[in-house]
């Protein structure tokens, strides 16, 4: 059997644990999944018990592209813009879900940015 990276060992408790919450006492909220790389960031709104994507942001988008790249500044952005349109789809309250990216940089700033435009987790 191959060895687990650090990364996906960390994903797999992180998710595990979100698991257990989305099946307890926080059923019903769709997770805030991010993922980044090293030129991009993205972010998607997925509610899970139905199986579809509520709402997606990323630096990949035509608007975005051009003017940011993989910083913080872009982090901020794309958080923005999922908790917008998150909210205008009727959603407010999520799960974070970090993958297996540590909670600094980009991802806080992601996760900030959300809060700030009305997410709550």
């Amino acid at each position: 059997m191959a060895q687990l990276s650090l990364f996906e060992k960390r994903r797999q408790r992180v998710r595990s644990k979100l698991r257990a919450q989305l099946q307890g006492q926080l059923a019903g909220r769709p997770r805030l999944s991010v993922h980044r790389t090293g030129r991009h960031i993205y972010a998607q709104v997925i509610d899970d018990s139905k199986g579809i994507t509520v709402a997606s942001a990323s630096t990949n988008d035509k608007d975005l592209k051009a003017k940011h790249g993989g910083n913080i500044a872009a982090a901020t952005e794309v958080g923005s813009r999922v908790a917008a349109a998150a909210k205008k789809a009727g959603v407010t309250n999520v799960v974070f879900d970090r993958g297996g990216f540590l909670f600094h940089g980009r991802v806080k700033a992601l996760a900030d940015a959300a809060r700030a435009g009305g997410l709550e987790f």
